[in-house]
């Protein structure tokens, strides 16, 4: 039970990454980043679990396309590379046994961030490059409330609160902050088959953006959806595929979003995941690896995202 708290602690913490909202032609999300390993349990044993986690995204837009980069103006096309470490917190309230239990969870996020435009005019060209890493803006979950429906059956409930604690320039092509407070809504399920070794679990949630003050930059809510399916075995190893679908359900807002009518996006995203569990005596480690792939993707950046996580628990 301790191994599933830390893995929806890592993966969830993987929610937000580096890359300045629809305001930079991505958002806090990457598509199916965010589809998390028992997304709708919290177990019963009260206390501090921890965990760390990796996640890695590099991403392009076409040329011929207008993009708002991330600290105010507008480039033609734009690529970038992301990468986040996390350390997350959760604790588990010490509640007596029902069909609920709470945690609290904090996230400190470590980014390294290079971005890159490459802009034609004619025979001429002119092209940028930045990059930041430090501190990224932090994450804070005060209640995350988990409902048992019976053994096999379990949602979750819970706010992620974003804070613009990284810092952000400017004028600065690449940056380790949105400079916006980010306020996401979230619903997790899971259900369990065969004897528990069969997992199906959806996260999904609305992220709602306060403006970017310095740019004058209203980013639209968008809504995503992830999902995963995984079997375990009793080797160890477990096998499964992950999906996500990301759609932006308001235009941005501002001089420049105007500009470009809104620049409202949307994204899917496909492919395969695995996982390894070694345990000892008094302990236990999880690795878990996923790679997908984008498509259907509009006025966002398009990649390959790949995420790689080692729970312990001791």
């Amino acid at each position: 039970m301790k191994r599933l708290a830390l893995v929806l602690v890592l993966l969830a913490a993987i929610a937000a990454v580096p890359v300045h909202a629809t305001e930079g032609a991505l958002g806090r999300a990457i598509t199916g980043v965010q589809a998390t390993s028992y997304a709708g349990l919290i177990p019963p044993t009260p206390g501090w679990n921890w965990g760390v986690a990796y996640a890695y995204y590099s991403g392009s837009i076409s040329g011929s396309k207008q993009v708002p980069i991330t600290g105010g103006g507008v480039s033609l096309g734009l690529k970038a590379e992301f990468q986040l470490l996390n350390l997350a917190g959760v604790y588990i309230w010490d509640t007596k046994p029902s069909a609920w239990n709470f945690a609290s969870e904090v996230i400190v996020p470590f980014a390294y961030v290079d971005a890159n435009v490459n802009t034609t005019f004619g025979r001429f060209s002119r092209g940028m490059s930045d990059r930041d890493s430090g501190l990224f803006d932090m994450t804070f979950v005060p209640v995350i409330a988990s409902h048992h429906f019976s053994q096999t059956q379990h949602m979750s409930l819970a706010l992620y609160i974003y804070a613009p604690t990284g810092s952000y320039d400017k004028g600065q092509l690449a940056n380790v902050s949105l400079n916006n407070w980010t306020f996401s809504p979230t619903v997790g399920y899971t259900q369990l088959f065969q004897q528990g070794t069969l997992e199906w679990s959806l996260t999904s949630a609305v992220d709602f953006y306060t403006k970017n003050t310095d740019t004058d930059y209203q980013n639209g809510a968008v809504f995503r959806i992830d999902s995963l399916l995984v079997k375990r075995f009793s080797s160890g190893w477990g096998v499964g595929a992950v999906g996500g679908w990301i759609e932006q359900i308001e235009k941005d807002s501002g001089p420049t979003a105007d500009r470009l009518n809104g620049f409202k996006g949307r994204a899917l995203a496909l492919g395969p995941m695995g996982n390894y569990l070694k345990k000892w005596q008094g302990g236990q480690v999880e690795f878990s690896a996923r790679w997908m792939h984008e498509f259907d993707v509009k006025n966002r950046l398009e990649g390959n995202p790949f995420m790689l996580s080692a729970t312990i628990s001791l």
